[in-house]
């Protein structure tokens, strides 16, 4: 488990090139992200060469959890697994799931400007939960050879460090509002890996860690609720927050999977039903307004109330306008009245789910936008602690919120929105 002790320690860029430099050793390398997030897993797929899934006992279960590892340890040499946040933060935390997968946890920590308080913040990682194993550390952004020797020196008994990695420029990847930029938007990024890989190696994290054993039962698959159901799918630079479970679940359900471009396309795939995912639209208004063919193709589709699935940019793009951050406005696809605007700060945050009559279905929201619509929305997703979050829209086979679904916690749920079945939503009562 790569961790840190808190945002912005430099563990993504860690896990990342840890998984590029053994990859160019030669070994098959399996990385996993903790929790919900997109962007995340788009660098670890371009860094490993192998498929990156979420772990998370609350969103994905705790089962999944282990079936996903010990499916990956029957031929991986390696498996990484991206804690999220803090080592501590959260409930649950990267540092639950850790001790639920018996696997030591290995803080990336920021060293800048720090000396012997290194060795302090690693001794509380360290101690803070006896249950969970912490016995080496990495010390990130040093700035000098003679730097790191202090960071080591300064370590208490019983921790080791790993290896101190210098400051630069390659171990860097730019951010914007919701996190890392996307891979596809890199052109150099393979470049920037091999390089960072060889200065890790340099610094002697090209090591493999004791290994450790995994076992876990075989899920049964979903019900094929889906056989023969045509799904077109928008993914590009506008549309891309989808998780790999997601699709491998409608899949299993036996959907017919196909993918179009709502920035280039002007005409959509023959489909039954429509899934617009996450993503970008806000940095493409102009773009997508001016796709007139497309526009017209998704509008014909929603006058023959064909089911449509919109989450999150899905649904700033089903209203009639869409402000950017630049306070330019934007004709959208208007399937639903009303105006998203991206706001000066974030608009929603957090662990959810959608109790309906078809199941549970858990996920999380993360927006920069507020929306303006008179529609009333027929449910609305909950919070863990049980307090009302994220409107949920379902008109005319339009489904839209902000929230988004990881499909594997309802699969009968999410077949009935694909199915354009109606939704009644569920009383639920949480401790």
């Amino acid at each position: 488990m790569i961790t840190a002790p808190g945002s912005g320690q430099g563990k993504s860029m860690v896990t990342a090139v840890l998984a590029r430099l053994h990859r160019n050793a030669g070994r098959k390398v399996r990385v996993f992200k903790h929790g919900p997030d997109f962007l995340d897993p788009m660098i670890l797929e371009v860094a490993s060469g192998q498929p990156v899934y979420q772990l998370h006992s609350w969103m994905t279960g705790e089962d999944e959890c282990r079936w996903r590892l010990a499916e990956a340890a029957q031929d991986a040499d390696l498996i990484l697994v991206e804690g999220s946040m803090g080592l501590f933060d959260g409930d649950p935390s990267s540092a639950d799931l850790a001790k639920l997968m018996g696997i030591p946890a290995l803080p990336v920590i920021d060293a800048r400007g720090m000396a012997q308080t290194f060795g302090a913040v690693a001794l509380g990682l360290a101690s803070f939960d006896p249950e969970l194993p912490v016995h080496q550390v990495i010390a990130n952004r040093i700035g000098s050879a003679r730097h790191g020797e202090m960071l080591k020196a300064g370590l208490p008994d019983g921790i080791s460090l790993l290896g101190a990695i210098p400051r630069n420029e390659a171990m860097a990847i730019p951010d914007r509002h919701l996190g890392l930029v996307q891979a596809g938007e890199l052109d150099d990024l393979d470049q920037r890996l091999d390089v960072a890989a060889a200065l890790l190696a340099e610094v002697g994290l090209d090591g493999l860690p004791q290994s450790v054993t995994l076992s876990a039962d075989t899920p049964e698959p979903p019900p094929t609720l889906l056989k023969g159901v045509r799904i077109a799918i928008a993914r590009d630079a506008a549309f891309s927050f989808l998780y790999r479970a997601n699709l491998d679940v409608l899949a299993l359900m036996g959907a017919q999977l196909t993918f179009f471009s709502p920035l280039t396309d002007t005409h959509l795939p023959e489909a039954d039903c429509l899934w617009l995912p996450g993503g970008y639209p806000e940095l493409h208004g102009a773009t997508l307004a001016n796709n007139v063919g497309m526009l017209a193709a998704i509008r014909a589709h929603h006058a023959k109330e064909k089911p449509i699935l919109a989450e999150c940019g899905g649904l700033m793009a089903c209203c009639e306008v869409l402000v950017d951050k630049n306070g330019e406005s934007h004709q959208m696809l208007g399937l639903m009245p009303g105006r998203v605007e991206m706001a000066g700060k974030l608009q929603g945050l957090g662990l959810q789910s959608l109790s309906m009559a078809q199941g549970e279905l858990r996920g999380h929201t993360y927006h920069h936008s507020r929306l303006e619509t008179a529609w009333v929305p027929t449910a609305r997703t909950r919070k863990m602690a049980g307090t009302e979050a994220e409107p949920v829209f379902c008109q005319n086979g339009l489904v839209a919120s902000y929230f988004h679904g990881y499909f594997p916690s309802a699969p009968e749920l999410v077949a009935a929105i694909f199915r354009g079945e109606p939704l009644t939503p569920k009383e639920t009562h949480y401790a």
